[in-house]
């Protein structure tokens, strides 16, 4: 699929000559590196079920009352992001539909300022995704650590703040990154960004795990039951490497893509890795489907709540 600027531009590195890049493609001419092409239906059908899953998510949070606190307002925005990054693949993947098969006739000017529409959201929402897997990761820090002093710690003002400074961030970096992509300082801000995401993210749960694991083994040794230590300790290192694991294999390609086009611009092996930028692309769609998995749906309240808006009993 054909991505609109400034993604299609991040498919190839802008900072090196046609000359270079026609020679690193030919030395990279192999099989392998002729990149994957996926159909446009999987994008759409992707985008679909994403937006469906997290509209139940959003709609089942103002639904119940008991899920009023800062804690599913942050999955909440979650969801509102992820809904972002599936209105705006559809939007882009119809809007393109329509120029190749000439259903829909624009004049470059309009072209160029709905390239710059959707690219504006299709930015806001990976960086305000991104923001608000960080924000959970740290609202559930607070709750394990500081459990007694968290209502007022995280208040409902504290939260309202917090997010509000999420979006605003998102849509001014975004701003900034739509107008100067060619920048390869905005490339490096965007890569930061990520692997502040990343540690962060590691060294709160892998914390947060260690916890949970000196008390199992606490209450191992005093109840001398090793076998359900063992069995608690399996299941909380589990969902720790689902967490990071879904978080690196789905954002990892893509901001590994940024490292390169910096980096070795003209390198084959990195042209190589450059034509399967519609797979990394596809990775963060499907992030957007498996974050409701994740943070939504394990709890039994939002789950219940979600039968009762999918009944239609509001």
């Amino acid at each position: 699929m054909s991505t609109l600027a400034p993604l299609r531009l991040l498919r190839e590195p802008w900072n090196a000559s046609e000359g270079n890049q026609s020679n690193a493609t030919a030395g990279a001419g192999s099989a392998w590196c002729q990149g994957l092409d996926i159909p446009n239906e999987l994008f759409l059908a992707l985008g679909l079920v994403s937006l469906v899953e997290n509209l139940l998510v959003v709609a089942a949070i103002l639904k119940n009352r008991n899920l009023h606190s800062p804690t599913y307002y942050f999955i909440c925005c979650l969801a509102v992001s992820d809904m972002l990054v599936s209105v705006s693949n559809l939007a882009e993947t119809f809007f393109l539909l329509l120029l190749e098969h000439g259903v829909l006739v624009a004049r470059a000017s309009v072209v160029r300022h709905m390239d710059n529409i959707i690219d504006l959201l299709i930015c806001s929402s990976v960086v305000s995704s991104l923001s608000f897997l960080g924000v959970i990761a740290v609202d559930r820090y607070i709750t394990i650590f500081y459990a007694l002093r968290y209502h007022s710690i995280m208040t409902l003002q504290r939260a309202v703040v917090t997010m509000a400074s999420v979006w605003l961030a998102s849509t001014v970096s975004s701003t900034v990154f739509v107008t100067y992509y060619r920048n390869n300082a905005i490339l490096l801000c965007l890569i930061g960004f990520f692997l502040f995401m990343l540690v962060l993210m590691l060294v709160l749960y892998i914390h947060m795990f260690a916890l949970a694991r000196h008390h199992l083994r606490s209450i191992s040794s005093q109840q001398k039951q090793p076998t359900v230590y063992r069995s608690s300790s399996l299941k909380g290192a589990v969902t720790l490497t689902i967490l990071l694991g879904v978080f690196f294999i789905c954002w990892g390609p893509f901001f590994f893509h940024l490292i390169l086009i910096v980096t070795c611009p003209t390198n084959p092996f990195c042209t190589c890795f450059f034509s399967y930028f519609n797979l990394f692309h596809i990775l963060i769609i499907c992030n957007s489907v498996i974050d409701p998995l994740i943070y939504a749906f394990r709890s039994r309240e939002l789950r219940r709540t979600l039968r009762e808006v999918m009944l239609c009993s509001w």
